[in-house]
């Protein structure tokens, strides 16, 4: 039985390959849809992508992702370090919640090492660039099985 997921970009993730390739590398957000989308039908996920600049609108997924899948990957971007709203959404989603981050956040400023979306998180994966939509992915399936 093929289960959904949501996967959920927050700011300025509209401009990976663009903004900052010495950290984020040179991938594009539509490289990260591509490969999402082929390893959903490698592991059978079906998966919803979103990404938004905008803290409500994520907070507006997650609350939808209650009634329609069973598993969130979020790569919140700023809003990890500062939203207590997105913490909250999270908190209220019954289904496995896996954490991205494509830069390693413990290796830059301080105030990147606190997250409040950790603290609902079942997972975290930092730092291997765009593949750690993968390896979440390949997670997801597992916890889903």
């Amino acid at each position: 039985m093929t289960k959904t997921i949501y996967i959920l970009n927050g700011p300025n993730l509209n401009l990976l390959g663009k903004r900052q390739p010495e950290i984020y590398g040179h991938d594009t957000l539509q490289d990260v849809e591509r490969n999402c989308a082929a390893v959903g039908a490698e592991v059978g996920l079906v998966i919803r992508q979103f990404q938004s600049n905008w803290e409500g609108q994520i907070v507006e997924w997650i609350h939808e992702a209650r009634d329609q899948a069973a598993g969130i990957i979020i790569n919140p971007a700023a809003l990890t370090h500062t939203s207590i709203a997105v913490l909250d959404a999270l908190n209220a989603f019954e289904g496995p919640v896996l954490e991205v981050h494509i830069s390693n956040v413990h290796k830059r400023e301080r105030f990147r090492h606190h997250s409040y979306v950790s603290l609902r998180a079942d997972g975290v994966i930092a730092g291997f660039g765009i593949e750690g939509y993968v390896l979440a992915m390949r997670r997801m399936a597992t916890v889903l099985s």
